[in-house]
């Protein structure tokens, strides 16, 4: 059956048991409409139903489901289903469940066909199912009762537990069962006579079902050196309180009897030759006249704390032990004071191991010593201790005398709330010592006292600033760093400069140096920021052909890029720094790539890593940037991913989120320009996408190159597969930028593309206002083509891009403030991070990153602390293209960027043919321009 008809919540679900003497499986599902038929009607069906505020008998259309085609359907149902619907789903789960456990018994109809039915069931199983019944919605038992006077339904209970059959009697048939059996007895669908199998069918059919099910109820010994006794019971499956000891069974007269079935005493004694077969100890009590109690040898004590109990349970035997006398050891992991110490008046250092013992615990209180040895050393399985029965439980307790290390950062982790690895199992840990008071600390960060503005800070903090340098400071004063995370523009600078001064001014710290990497582009801007509010700081450049670290000034701020890290690893590694500080950060987010690993050779009081996009792409990002803040705080990159990135960005699970969030909370401080607190004298900032059509040339590229790449795509496998869809996607954002740009063409360019026209038509109106914007485009190609065209136009452009020299582009930028220019092309690589081009009221996204975290970090080059006029954001975007479809995906990545970000096109090349098909596919409308 298909599921078109079950499209909402107006298709109701009746359940019909087989007719007469037909086994269980012949029954099905009624699927039908209120006041309507419903499509596919295949038969007809009496049912009562709702008519104003009365009920009565109606014959309806119905489409007939067999439990041979539901069943796959129903244990995975799609949201929105009627409740009657939904009903049938939760019990069919419950039956697979069932038979997955071995529930399951043979049996026969009244015409010895073959049967199968759920049974023997525990309490448990019984009550769920009667929760199950008592909550059946109406019209999912509205079968007319044939006959009935006055107007009745099928009882729910009587139902729900045909369905049961229903559903195992059809589950276990298939051909792989009819091959293994060798006969199609209880394995085929077709009716079966097992008549000769009778009488012992009828055997195994007593005890399983009706009103008593058999137990063992476990007694402890008066004496700690007693024996445990199994007194045998009877128990009522409709009335929990209904128990009757076996030794009471024979005597009881009827009218007790006839309160648990007519089959009472067979049911006890069925019970136990099953449990016989399962648990050799039970042929002791089948041996007696009137099997009643069971004195256990303590190996058979252990036995009842095992597995034997689930194959008892599957025997039909229930064992009960006493709840008030049964106690549990607790084992816990607990972190002491590393060895040697991780913290010392140096600071934190994760590199450290701390050392984890087990602590035991019964019902919350603490064993001691003694206690601990007589568990270990009891030679029976059961001891007493504290007024009840612990069980001794060798592999456990084996845990008591096992010490093992961990490393600092993990413990650290696991005192603020993080679950400890241990053995590869996850556990909650307690963490004493230095390292609960230094959690105790990073909890408590918010209500650090800010220090004064340091000597020497010529500039006036604001408040967000001043609360960021007091967390530097603490941080640093720990030993433990982390990453400063404000958006750009909002001084991340300035506060690092005065956190340097602050330390300066401390005894055992002054004259030591500060190292701080960046890009190329920004060396300037640090350098020049340092004189301006930190005029006594002595900077040096160690950057280009002569860098040097001879006769280091004291207290000197020292400015190189990353790319000689790599180079000069070794240099930089061999001076003591104060701090070190990792600009622009995003850069490293690779863990594992040569600038990651020389960044870890260089040695630091505490290191801080200075971003706007902590996570750019995905988790790992911040993963990295913590790795070289906080060494081991995470945990190892393949655990991380699995434990943590993967429950976060896939199924957005609370649980793993607000353990991630608890432990990076300390070690991250997050300000945004949006935060009402931070910067209320920033103008607003609107972000608008320009869809705009493509041209008929633009249009005929595209679908062309759809066509010819998805047939490549289709036939490609792994790495050959993913780098057509790169390629394919490279090719149809350029067509969208311009057919020029793909065709590697120089011009002409005015006419053929639809976004180069609204970005003409855009310039003019900013122009006409006598107001600057800012052109970003991931393309150099396109950025080209762009300063030549704008060139042609008569308006005064620059172009910045990877190759443009630190000197140029300092000039470009200085041009650019000072109103030289009003149109700045920039590539988004070269020019997203680190400028302050707050003379630009328009930013313009000629083409998309797919990044958001990427985009608004190019976006803020304007919107930042100097921007006094409201900022205007265009996002081009080619209707009924790829572009458009994206940006409709992106609007859900932004929302979502505290938790995840899918960044870049990696996640494109793994979508299905399909789905990489529709996301491609050119839509209607999209050639009119």
């Amino acid at each position: 059956m298909s599921l078109s008809v079950l499209p909402g919540p107006d298709v109701e679900a009746t359940f019909v048991p087989a007719r007469g003497a037909a086994p269980p499986r012949a029954g099905r599902l009624a699927l039908w409409r209120h006041g309507e038929a419903i499509g596919g009607a295949d038969g007809e069906l009496e049912l009562v139903v709702p008519a104003g505020r009365r009920v009565r008998r109606r014959t309806v259309a119905v489409r007939w489901w067999p439990l041979g085609e539901a069943i796959d359907v129903l244990v995975d149902l799609p949201d929105g289903a009627a409740p009657s619907l939904r009903a049938w789903a939760t019990a069919t789960s419950l039956v697979v469940e069932l038979v997955a456990r071995g529930r399951l018994l043979p049996g026969r109809t009244s015409d010895g066909l073959d049967a199968w039915r759920l049974g023997p069931l525990d309490p448990a199983d019984v009550e769920r199912r009667d929760r199950l019944a008592a909550s059946l919605s109406p019209a999912a038992h509205a079968l007319a009762v044939t006959g009935a006077r006055p107007l009745r339904v099928a009882s729910p209970a009587r139902l729900v537990a045909a369905f049961g059959d229903a559903v195992a009697d059809t589950y276990v048939r298939t051909a792989a069962a009819v091959a293994a059996a060798g006969h199609p007895a209880f394995a085929a669908e077709a009716p079966t006579d097992v008549s000769a199998a009778g009488p012992w069918l009828d055997t195994v059919a007593v005890g399983t079902g009706g009103d008593a099910g058999t137990a063992l109820r476990l007694v402890p010994p008066e004496q700690a050196d007693g024996a445990f006794t199994a007194v045998l019971q009877l128990r009522s499956r409709q009335d929990a309180s209904l128990v009757l000891d076996a030794a009471d069974l024979w005597a009881a007269p009827d009218v007790v009897l006839s309160r648990f079935g007519d089959d009472a005493e067979t049911t006890v004694l069925v019970a136990l030759r099953r449990a016989a077969r399962v648990w050799s100890p039970a042929r002791r009590l089948l041996a007696e006249a009137r099997p009643d109690r069971l004195e256990l040898a303590d190996d058979e004590v252990d036995d009842l704390l095992g597995s034997v109990t689930d194959d008892l349970a599957g025997a039909g035997v229930e064992v009960l032990w006493p709840v008030e006398l049964l106690g549990q050891v607790d084992l816990r992991p607990v972190v002491a004071t590393p060895t040697p110490a991780a913290v010392t008046e140096a600071g934190f250092s994760f590199e450290s191991l701390c050392e984890l013992r087990w602590q035991a615990s019964v019902g919350g209180e603490t064993l001691t010593d003694a206690e601990l040895t007589t568990l270990a050393e009891a030679k029976r399985p059961m001891v007493r201790l504290r007024g009840r029965w612990v069980r001794a439980d060798p592999e456990r307790l084996a845990r008591l005398r096992h010490r093992s290390e961990v490393s600092a950062g993990a413990a650290l982790a696991a005192a603020l709330g993080a679950d400890l690895v241990v053995d590869g199992e996850s556990v909650p840990a307690e963490v004493e010592g230095p390292l609960a008071t230094l959690a105790g600390r990073l909890a408590a960060l918010d209500g650090v006292a800010r220090p004064p503005a340091p000597p020497g800070l010529m500039a006036e903090l604001r408040p967000y600033q001043a609360r960021g340098l007091a967390w530097l400071a603490e941080m640093a004063e720990l030993g433990l760093g982390g990453v400063l995370a404000d958006d750009m523009g909002l001084g991340k600078t300035i506060q690092l400069l005065a956190l340097h001064l602050h330390r300066q001014g401390q005894a055992d710290l002054a004259g030591r140096p500060i190292l701080v990497i960046c890009p190329v582009s920004v060396v300037g801007n640090w350098a020049r920021e340092a004189e301006r509010f930190t005029p006594s700081v002595p900077v040096r450049r160690y950057h280009g052909p002569d860098r040097s670290l001879v006769d280091l000034e004291p207290g000197a701020l020292v400015l190189t890029t990353y790319g000689v890290v790599r180079r000069d690893a070794g240099a930089l590694g061999a001076v003591e720094w104060g701090l070190v500080a990792a600009d622009e950060a995003q850069a490293v987010k690779n863990p594992l790539s040569r600038t990651a690993r020389a960044l870890r050779r260089l040695p630091a009081a505490a290191r801080f890593a200075l971003t706007g996009t902590p996570v750019e792409n995905r988790l790992t990002d911040l993963w990295a940037l913590l790795d070289w803040t906080t060494p081991g705080l995470l945990g190892p990159l393949d655990r991380f991913r699995r434990e943590v990135a993967v429950p976060v960005e896939r199924h957005r699970d609370p649980q793993a989120i607000d353990t991630l969030t608890r432990v990076v909370r300390p070690f991250l401080l997050r300000r945004r320009k949006s935060d009402p607190a931070i910067a209320p004298e920033l103008p607003p900032k609107t972000e608008t996408d320009r869809v705009v059509p493509l041209t008929s040339e633009q249009a005929t590229l595209y679908a062309a190159l759809v066509a010819e790449t998805m047939d490549q795509v289709r036939r490609a496998e792994g790495i050959s597969r993913r780098g057509l869809v790169l390629k394919l996607l490279t090719g149809l954002k350029q067509i969208c930028d311009h057919p020029a740009h793909y065709l590697g063409q120089a011009g002409p360019l005015a006419g053929r593309s639809g976004k180069l026209d609204a970005l003409d038509e855009l310039i003019e109106v900013i122009a006409a206002e006598g107001e600057s914007v800012l052109i970003f485009t991931q393309y150099v190609a396109m950025g080209r083509l762009l300063e030549r065209h704008l060139a042609g136009q008569g308006r005064s452009t620059a172009f910045l891009h990877g190759s443009v020299p630190a000197a140029r582009r300092q000039e470009q930028v200085d041009r650019f403030q000072a109103g030289e220019f009003g149109v700045f092309v920039i590539s988004l690589k070269a020019g997203g991070t680190g400028l302050n081009l707050t003379r630009a009221t328009h930013v313009v996204h000629y083409d998309r990153w797919w990044n958001p975290a990427v985009e608004d970090q190019a976006s803020d080059r304007a919107w930042r602390i100097g921007q006094d006029r409201p900022v205007q954001v265009h996002r081009m975007v080619c209707e009924g293209t790829v572009e458009d479809r994206v940006a409709k995906l992106l609007a859900d990545k932004r929302a979502l960027a505290d938790t995840v970000v899918g960044g870049g096109e990696g996640w494109i090349t793994e979508l299905g043919d399909d789905d990489l098909a529709a996301l491609v596919a050119l839509g209607a409308g999209a050639g009119e321009g």
